[in-house]
């Protein structure tokens, strides 16, 4: 069998696609491999599939392919066109490559699988012997694939955060599939207009379908909810740990108001006990559980602030919301007639948006895939030092965390 037979089939090339020439160039490390088609072939007009003779054939072009065996590949040859009597002159659709390529499929599925290996472009760059570039003009490529490919299927349960874009008040706003753990979309900003901006990115159908919304206790994100998703005030789910991260900040607010009080009493009970207080019992070490054991005993301000944070917890724990909202409005009571300014405060800002903090309890959601997702993100990040560019960053999001269909066909 010949070489060009061989290699004829190692393609996959059909009729009327033929291996005319294959050359290796052992210094260069490159193997060169020359198609072409028979006189009087006939194709199809890339828009209406119109069987049409050749009508001549654009100067010719070099196609990357998976290395054979050591040696960098390369396709060569030169498009046909057809003159189609509706849509003009147009160069025919190749088997080997998508249109504007300089990759063939076989290589693009094979360099997309190494970069969500590495996750990093220039990680994959160096495996692929492609330059940095080359391989990011792949990841916008299948980007832009899968952001076409995708469908308006509603996405019953969703959540919307923030994510630091760079040092300083510069956000992006993501929508996230809580049950696929996707990024959705993606918008500039974290305030009102950005909310807006994610919402107007779904389908009317994708917005009448939304059955829940986790987020934090934003005013921005509650009113864009409130605008784009019908009945969004009986969906919309305070999340969890947003609440109890304010419950545990107004803990330390009052740890660090009584220990100035003592230090300067010379009262050192509660020096470095800082992550005592902040960390879930469950968390500490044997040494650190005893360590609080002593101080929560002697009946401190910031140990009583602790007491009533721990049974904050058993909110999101009733089976129903009107249980929960008689359990809050019990320990809200109790918050209030304390001397704990700080957890009144939370108490009364929890208050204000009661309904939808129980509202976990119908629905049953937390934020917790945002949390796990901009953790992936920001190792994403610190891989290649951080997107100066705002757009490549969304790109690169999309790519890693979108649940895209990212191959070509």
């Amino acid at each position: 069998m010949h070489d060009t037979e061989v290699f004829q089939q190692i393609l996959g090339l059909r009729s009327p696609w033929t291996v005319a020439e294959v050359k290796l160039d052992l210094e260069a490390g490159q193997l060169d491999i020359h198609v072409e088609h028979a006189d009087g072939e006939k194709f199809c007009c890339p828009e209406c599939d119109r069987q049409l003779a050749c009508y001549d054939h654009v100067s010719e072009r070099r196609w990357r392919h998976l290395d054979t065996m050591q040696y960098r590949t390369i396709l060569h040859a030169k498009p046909p066109r057809v003159k189609c009597p509706e849509h003009g002159v147009k160069q025919v659709n190749l088997p080997w490559a998508e249109k504007n390529s300089r990759f063939t499929v076989f290589f693009e599925r094979f360099a997309i699988d190494v970069l969500l290996a590495t996750q990093t472009v220039q990680g994959a760059a160096g495996i692929l012997r492609t330059s940095w570039d080359e391989t990011w003009h792949i990841v916008k490529k299948a980007v832009a694939r899968g952001n076409a490919r995708k469908t308006d299927t509603v996405v019953q349960r969703i959540g919307i955060d923030k994510k630091a874009f760079r040092k300083g008040q510069n956000y992006i706003t993501l929508i996230y599939d809580l049950d696929r753990s996707t990024v959705e979309v993606i918008s500039d900003g974290n305030d009102t207009e950005a909310g807006n901006a994610c919402f107007s990115q779904l389908s009317q159908s994708q917005r009448d379908g939304v059955e829940a919304i986790a987020m934090d206790m934003s005013a921005a994100y509650v009113k864009a909810a409130n605008a784009s998703i019908p009945l969004a005030e009986t969906k919309i789910v305070h999340d969890r740990s947003h609440v109890m991260k304010l419950a545990t900040e107004a803990v330390d607010k009052v740890r660090r108001g009584e220990h100035r009080k003592l230090d300067t009493e010379g009262d050192k009970r509660l020096s470095r006990t800082r992550n005592l207080w902040l960390s879930s019992q469950e968390n500490l070490s044997e040494h650190q559980r005893e360590r609080f054991d002593a101080v929560y005993t002697q009946q401190l301000e910031t140990g009583k602030a602790w007491a009533y944070k721990e049974k904050l917890r058993d909110l999101w724990h009733h089976d129903d919301s009107a249980s929960a909202t008689v359990y809050f409005r019990d320990w809200c009571k109790r918050v209030i007639h304390t001397k704990l300014t700080p957890l009144k405060k939370v108490a009364k800002t929890i208050a204000e948006r009661l309904a939808n903090v129980v509202s976990y309890c119908t629905h049953r959601i937390t934020n917790a895939v945002a949390d796990g997702m901009n953790s992936k993100i920001m190792s994403i990040k610190r891989r290649v030092g951080g997107y100066r560019n705002r757009e490549n960053f969304k790109t690169a999001v999309y790519f890693y965390c979108g649940g895209l269909n990212l191959y070509p066909h």
